[in-house]
């Protein structure tokens, strides 16, 4: 291939990325990892956003827009009541920043939206799907909406073969579907010595104190009750729970959570601490919601050379294999990862053996540059 061909291939672009959820989870930060990855490459990476911070803590360019709340059961009236406002609204932050190349949006309620515009700004529309399609997206109206949105769209990006086959099955053109994992600074997560002795003298955990941890957005819908119960089965007055998170559930969490006393740590999300808290960790358990995609938690956890161990198997396909953390059968069964904790706890040649591992399928799987380059080609195939 001559120069001057491959800097054709190699022609910059501006992404305009729409994304607004009210409150920060996986699919947001996964979000945010894939437009710096982008940036990183050369591309023009603009976010339209409820939620400023996540772009400034990732020097992205930035817009704010409020387009209301997650589509969901209980927002769904409020929203189809202002659609003709927030589409005017859409609009309107569209027009100020063309001409562009890509617009990219990440979940439902911006993928309806873009499918209203007009085709100019539609550019080259790009769904990320974060995860599998919600139920209420699979049967009746929704789905005849979901289905009639897609047919706009020139490529969509699935974060896991799993996500993939949810959205064929929800009839998503299968030949515009291509598997991108999450793009990662792997080289900036990694298990970290002094930021471990930091946190736990932080929160008074003993330097030689077994700890089991879990990174969650607290939700109802995601188990994390089923690592405090386990815990609390346990029954050994040496291991230490650390809870890295935020969200309504946090209470019942707390409340399950007293028979440890103050060997349960709940911690704020972490943020740029990320790879110190995980590095904190003995094992690292993660309790997944039915519509999980590719874990966030899950992968940095492995990052950090932690062995995971998944409360069920939504989310983690190609993830956590054997040799490199395990899946517990029956799922979210406490008395289950119990009896799986305690294995770990009393074998530490194991955990070093499959952190390794998992170090080493996290890396292939999610370093930036390549996902970036991978995004890339898509976009540029779509283009001819």
């Amino acid at each position: 291939m001559d120069h001057a061909k491959a800097q054709e291939q190699r022609r910059l672009m501006k992404v305009v990325s729409v994304m607004t959820s009210g409150v920060p989870g996986g699919g947001e930060f996964a979000a945010v990892n894939m437009l710096e990855a982008l940036s990183a490459r050369g591309h023009q990476s603009v976010m339209l956003t409820d939620q400023l911070e996540l772009a400034v803590r990732c020097n992205l360019e930035a817009r704010e827009i409020d387009l209301g709340p997650k589509l969901s059961r209980s927002s769904y009236r409020g929203l189809l009541a202002r659609w003709p406002l927030l589409l005017a609204r859409l609009r309107g932050e569209l027009e100020h920043e063309w001409p562009y190349d890509v617009l990219l949006v990440h979940f439902k309620k911006e993928q309806l939206l873009a499918a209203c515009l007009p085709q100019r700004l539609r550019a080259m529309l790009v769904w990320a799907e974060w995860g599998p399609v919600p139920n209420e997206m699979r049967t009746g109206l929704g789905r005849r909406a979901y289905v009639a949105a897609a047919r706009h769209t020139d490529v969509v990006m699935a974060v896991s073969a799993a996500t993939r086959e949810s959205l064929r099955g929800a009839g998503m053109p299968a030949e515009r579907i291509h598997v991108v994992p999450n793009a990662l600074r792997v080289d900036d997560l990694s298990f970290n010595v002094a930021g471990r002795e930091r946190v736990r003298r932080e929160h008074g955990i003993p330097a030689d104190a077994p700890v089991v941890g879990c990174i969650s957005r607290f939700h109802p819908k995601k188990r994390n009750d089923v690592v405090v119960d386990a815990v609390v089965r346990l029954r050994r007055a040496d291991v230490h729970l650390v809870m890295a998170g935020e969200g309504s559930s946090e209470a019942d969490l707390r409340r399950r959570a007293r028979p440890l006393g103050e060997r349960a740590h709940f911690l704020p999300a972490p943020g740029r601490d990320l790879a110190n808290v995980c590095s904190t960790f003995d094992v690292s358990v993660f309790c997944p919601s039915p519509t999980e995609g590719a874990p966030l938690a899950v992968i940095h956890s492995m990052l950090a050379a932690r062995p995971c161990v998944a409360t069920a198997s939504e989310g983690v396909d190609g993830l956590i294999v054997p040799g490199a953390g395990t899946v517990v059968s029956p799922e979210h069964d406490a008395a289950a990862v119990a009896d799986v904790l305690r294995q770990y706890l009393h074998d530490a040649p194991r955990r070093v053996r499959e952190g390794a591992v998992a170090r080493s399928i996290a890396e292939r799987l999610c370093a930036a540059p390549a996902v970036a380059a991978r995004i890339e080609r898509l976009l540029l195939n779509a283009r001819r």
